[in-house]
Formats: structure tokens, sequence, C-alpha cells
């Protein structure tokens, strides 16, 4: 691949049809990783995607494509919309059902003549009509060359780019039966008459019977890989086409695409949310059980946030458009989602890889077979050698093994999702359940992260100016501290808040402004002290605060001591009983936060939590993650503020809360959208379940392989028998997956 500025490299999604197992795309990565400008390319067969990066500069999209098409595939770009609509409609499955329907009404006549063969059917009346050679050649050439015709168009174009796949295989199978019967109707064959070659000696039944068995794999495979989109296909359904907006008093149904930033949206009982805003007027019961996987209706009154795509179970709602279109909750979940689903896992390139040589082995495999059976086992028997050879080329097809990784990790990244986790990557799904050290910022993620003031100590000026210079300081902060102290004034008080000037934050540490030509320092202990302020006395009451868990912010005004606030923090319901779970699966968890050691040391107490890093600056998360990881450990970093971005950067898997800042999910390897730490143990819990599935189907493949591989050398597999077991593994190995469903 060739190496170009990331700058100029533009990521692209393509649709992909006409694959039809692991080793076509094994053959269109190779190929077309391999073109000049082409960055990266990984596809998945379950979802027939390509997920690639490229430079425009030294590439276009359509000379891609028309690579693909070379290769024997059709792509087209992705466009979310129309694609999954296509992908779950039930075109694809009503198309193959008819050519099997056809191709089994072929068979019929060959399971009847084939009856009067066996002895508990002998006594079944047989047409003659039915073991004519003639009429055997007319019903099994429109199968082969009709019903059979896509895959010998994609055996050509296999073997003409120099690869070979299950088309190859199918095509070298049927092709060898029907013209070696047909050879035997034109030839005389072990001494007799051609005439007699319907006494047994033909195969074209061998032929019809596996394009037929084929087409039932595939029949199956459609209804199988449209359950697997299910959850991605609903996430699509929550999306309103249409809103009814507030414009010049008036209302109006528009389109979805015209809804702005700020424009006034009303949502009526039964109606699903638009756009995320927040509710300026009405009271409602909000259903949010796709996005946060809660079952329970939110109470929602003027003030709270709602998300898009969740349900106005009662009552007349107007919202305030804060994100819309692609920048909502729920159109960056499916975003992610198909993130996940597109990339692939590592233990997948195993598979891959495998997958790659496995056809020409069979191949060779499949001719020795033919070689020994026809000169060492029964010498000059062509039709014996003939049908051990071609079941070795239909029980060995690697198609299970190129669908247990992909299908299983996007019915896992699905079912998550519907739980409200969204994992970015694939590859995550594999590295979360090895995770032995779990490190958790404490506000925002074990607490709620809403603070409230309780009490003020002031120095020098009464508490409420010092709450009236801190807020006016505090206002341009993200910090939950600091909007709880700005909030809190605003409730003191109806003044508006004075002009805050040379406003200056320093992550995890505090702030410093001017306000009404005063300096205001405000934060931690250290970082007045970097400012030459202290020292801090530490007065009877401070230390009660930090023995109840309070937070505590300290503050300066023009380089003198003027007192603290004290801010309680309640903790989520979920979270002590999420740590107990996170202990029992075997992690060991640990709390980082940059509070004093004593309100650190309580808060850490109450949900159980034994081991705490106090006073950590981003910096000193980071670092802690990295000292881990040296160990040898696998850390996961839960958090949810800027100050723990460069923390969840570091961690082997980096885990935001719904609430956090968007610095933060950026980092992020993983969201939890409902924003407590219970989502973080069903993460653990389906990513467990999506490798145990994954593994069970890798092994289930390779186990399958080499246990009929030798049945079919020795004969004991007749070729339709051979092509049955082959489409049923790969079913399978999907239904398995499905199973994921329900985790």
């Amino acid at each position: 691949m060739s190496m170009t500025s990331p700058t100029a490299v533009r990521q692209v999604v393509l649709n992909i049809s006409g694959m039809t197992c692991a080793a076509c795309a094994v053959r269109i990565e190779k190929v077309i990783g391999k073109m000049n400008g082409v960055e990266h390319i990984q596809v998945n067969l379950a979802l027939q995607r390509a997920s690639m990066s490229f430079a425009p500069g030294m590439i276009t999209i359509r000379h891609i494509e028309d690579k693909i098409k070379q290769l024997g595939y059709s792509a087209k770009e992705h466009n979310t919309a129309e694609e999954n609509r296509s992908r779950t409609d039930p075109f694809e499955i009503a198309r193959t059902g008819t050519v099997l329907l056809i191709s089994f009404m072929f068979m019929v006549p060959f399971l009847w003549a084939m009856a009067g063969h066996h002895s508990w059917t002998s006594s079944l009346w047989v047409p003659e009509l039915l073991l004519n050679p003639w009429f055997q050649l007319a019903l099994a050439t429109p199968v082969q060359f009709g019903i059979g015709l896509p895959f010998y168009i994609r055996a050509f174009h296999a073997i003409k780019n120099g690869g070979a796949n299950m088309d190859v295989l199918i095509v070298m199978g049927t092709s060898a039966a029907y013209f070696y019967s047909h050879y035997l109707m034109f030839h005389s064959f072990s001494g007799h008459a051609t005439g007699s070659a319907h006494h047994g000696s033909l195969y074209f039944d061998a032929s019809v019977m596996i394009m037929t068995i084929v087409w039932f794999g595939k029949w199956l495979e459609a209804i199988s890989k449209r359950r697997t989109l299910k959850s991605l296909h609903q996430l699509h359904q929550l999306r309103p086409e249409t809103a009814q907006v507030l414009r010049d008093n008036k209302e109006q149904r528009v389109s979805l695409e015209e809804v702005s930033v700020g424009e006034l949206v009303l949502v009526r009982p039964g109606e699903k949310i638009a756009v995320d805003g927040t509710i300026l007027e009405g009271y409602a019961s909000i259903d949010e059980s796709m996005i946060s996987g809660e079952s329970i209706p939110v109470d929602k009154r003027a003030g709270d946030r709602v998300i898009s795509g969740t349900l106005n179970h009662n009552g007349m709602l107007k919202i305030k458009a804060t994100e819309v279109g692609n920048e909502t909750t729920l159109a960056k979940m499916i975003q992610l989602m198909e993130e996940a689903q597109n990339s692939k896992a590592p233990i997948q390139r195993m598979a891959d890889k495998i997958s790659g040589i496995f056809v020409p082995i069979i191949i060779a495999l499949s001719a020795l077979t033919f070689a020994a059976w026809y000169l060492v086992v029964e010498p000059g028997v062509t039709g014996g050698a003939l049908e051990k050879a071609i079941a070795v080329l239909l029980i060995a097809c690697p198609c299970a093994l190129g669908l247990a990784t992909p299908t299983s990790i996007l019915v896992g990244s699905g079912r998550a999702a519907q739980l409200g986790i969204l994992f970015k990557e694939g590859k995550h799904l594999e590295m979360l359940p090895d995770t032995q050290v779990i490190l958790l910022d404490k506000t925002g993620t074990i607490t709620m992260g809403k603070p409230h003031v309780h009490d003020v100590m002031a120095v020098k000026r009464s508490g409420e100016s010092l709450m009236r210079l801190l807020a006016a300081a505090e206002q341009h902060s993200e910090h939950p501290l600091a909007r709880a102290i700005v909030e809190s004034q605003a409730g003191q008080s109806k003044e508006a808040l004075p002009l805050c000037e040379r406003f200056e934050a320093s992550a995890g540490s505090g702030i410093r402004a001017v306000v009404e030509g005063q300096t205001i320092i405000a934060g931690n202990r250290h970082w007045l002290q970097e400012h030459g302020i202290g020292p801090i006395p530490q007065s009877a009451r401070m230390e009660r605060w930090e023995q109840q868990g309070s937070n505590v912010v300290y503050a300066a005004v023009d380089g003198e001591w003027a007192g603290a606030v004290a801010l309680s923090d309640q903790i989520k319901p979920s979270s002590r009983q999420a740590v107990q779970q996170l202990k029992a699966m075997g992690a060991s968890v640990i709390m980082v936060t940059g509070d004093h050691p004593r309100t650190a040391q309580a808060i850490a107490k109450q949900v159980g939590i034994r081991e705490v890093y106090s006073e950590m600056l981003p910096e000193h998360k980071a670092t802690l993650v990295h000292e881990l990881k040296r160990q040898g450990k696998k850390v996961a970093m839960v958090g949810d503020g800027i100050n723990d971005a460069p923390a969840l950067a570091a961690a082997d898997t980096g885990i935001a809360v719904s609430r956090g800042t968007d610095i933060a999910k950026a980092a992020a390897d993983i969201v939890l959208l409902k924003g407590d730490l219970k989502g973080m143990v069903r993460a653990i819990g389906i990513s467990r379940r999506t490798m145990q599935i994954i593994r069970q189907n890798l092994v289930f493949s390779l186990f399958y392989n080499a246990l009929a591989i030798p049945f079919a050398v020795t004969g004991y597999l007749a070729p339709w028998v051979a092509c049955t077991a082959m489409a049923f593994s790969s079913v399978t190995v999907i239904c398995n997956a499905l199973r994921l469903q329900k985790a």
C-alpha cells in the first residue's frame, strides 16, 4: 500500500455484491489493497461491505469500483438510509426463494428416479421416462447453465484474477458430474452400450441436487442475514422523516433535513422526538428504551434534555433543538454501530488467512483423491473416483469459517446498541473481556455529576459576595463544580453576573479570571499554591466537609486567601452494585480523581472501592494507565470529562459515559449511552459472550472440515450429502451468532 499524508486520506464504505465466501473477501482485500493510493481496506463478508481509506489525489472511487467489477463483483458507495432499507427488504429472500423453487422442481424427477434404487422404496412405481438419459440431460442442462450461471460467471472472474472461491468449487464439482455423464451418453463405458447408461451410471442427479442445495443454503443465509441486521434497521426506523416546527408563530411540518439548531420543535403524544434538544414547555413520559436500554419511561419537564428517536408517551412538548441531522445522538449511534460492524476484530484476520489458502489446498486434495481412487483403490473406475473428488470439493468450502467472526460481531454490536452501549470498532469487543484493571473517574461516573453547593466559608467578605465573584469567574467553565456554583448563584440572586475577563482554565486544577478588576483564582489546593497563595488554613469545618465526601473549591481574590465552597454530589444508585459486579467478573477496580484524598476515600468507601488515587491531574491519570500497561496489565478507563480524555486515549479500552464531554467521547473506544456503570457491566458481559460465540464458530468450522474431509476422501459421503452439510455449516454459524440477540 502507498504511503500518503493523513490529511489527504478519504474514508469511504462500499457495498459489494457477489461475494460468496471468505476467499472472495480476501481476494478483494489483496487486489484493492495493492492499488496505488489505497491506504487500508477491510472487507466484511457478512455485511457485504468494504471499509477503506484512500488518497483522492492518487486514485478515485470510480477506479476502485471498476477494479472490483473486474474481479467479478459489483461495488457502489454506501448510502446509509438506502442501503439499510434494501438490506432489510425481502427482495433478496424472495429472489433466492424463487430460484430455489425452480431448481427444486427440476430435482423432483431425479428424487423419484432414485427412490426405485433403494430397498425401502423399491415398491414405488417409477416411470421409465425418468430413467431415460436424454430426459435427464434435458432436466439437468437448464439447471447447470441457467440456475448455475451466476456461479460460472463468478468462478470465471475468480480464476481470471488468479484466485479461487466457493464458486470455483461448486462449478468444478457440478461440471465434472454433468460433463462426465454427458460423455457416458455418447461413448461406450466398461464395454456396455450407451443405451444402458441410465441404469445407475449417470451423475446428472448429483449435478442438479448440488445446485439446488447450494441455492437452499443461500436462501437460508438470506433469511439469517436479514435477522442479523434487525437491530440496525430498528435504529433507522427510530428516525422520523418529518418534524413539526414553530416558525413565525405558525406550525409547519417540514422534512428532518430542514430543521435547524435553535428552532422550536413541537412533539405531540405518541410522536417520536426528531432532534436532540431542551424542553422549554410541557411535561411528558418519554420511552428511551432503544437509546438507553432502560425499559421504564422517564418523566421529563421544562429544562430537561431529550434525545432524538425516543417516543413521547403523553403530554405536549415544545423543544429547542440543540443538535439536528447527523449531529443527533441517534445519528451518531447509528454511525458508531456501522463503523464497529464494518471493522475487523484481530481474531478475524486469522480466519481470513486460513480462508485465503483453503480453496487451493482443497482443489489439490480433490485431485489427489481422484488419482488415488482411480489408480489405486478402484483402478479404472472413473465414476467412483469422480464421485469422491466432487464430495471433497463440496464438503470443504470455507464459507462457515469466513462467516464465523463478522456475523458474531454484527449481532453482538447490534445487541449492545440496543442496551445503550456503542462499540466504535469490532476489535474492542475482543479486547474488553481481557481487561484486568478498570480505572473509574469519580465525578459524573461514580457520582451523578450534578453537585450542589451546601456550604460557603468566606474570609474578609460575606458569603454572598464571595459566591457572586466566584460564579462570575466560573461562568465560562464546563466543569460540573463550576456549573453548580453558577446555578447556585442564579438561584439565590436574580441579578446578572458581572463580566468575566481573561478567563483561563486548567483541566483538573482550576480557573483564573478577572471580575470587576479583581483577579479570581479558584480550584484545588495545589492550584492556589501554584499561584503563590497559602498556606490555606485547615479548619474543623473544612475537615468535616472532606470527611463527608464533599468537593471543596478554594478561592483567592487579588492574591489573598478568600474562602471555600463545599459541594456535594450524590452517588449514582447503581454504582455500588456495578462495582461489586465488576469485581465478581475478576477485574481490579480503582478510583482515580482530582479530589482531595479524604473526599475521594469517603466516596470510594461508599461504593466498595479500596484502591484510590486522589489529586490526579489529567497527565497523572494517563501516566498511571501507562504504568499499569508496562506491568503487563490490560487496562480500561471509564470517565466523562475533558480531564479524563488523555487516560481514555491511553487505555487499552477507553469508555465514556454519554453525559460526558465531546472530547471524552472522541477519545473513548466505547460510549455508554445510559450514563451509569451498569452499562460497563453489560459491555463486558456482551463482549465476553460475543467472543465465546466467535470461538465456538471458529472451532466448529475447523472441526467440521477436519472431521468431514476424511469421510469424503474415503467415499463415505455422496456429493449431495457433502453439499448439504456444507450449506448447513454456514447456516449453523449464523444461527449460533443470532443467539447473541438474547444476551
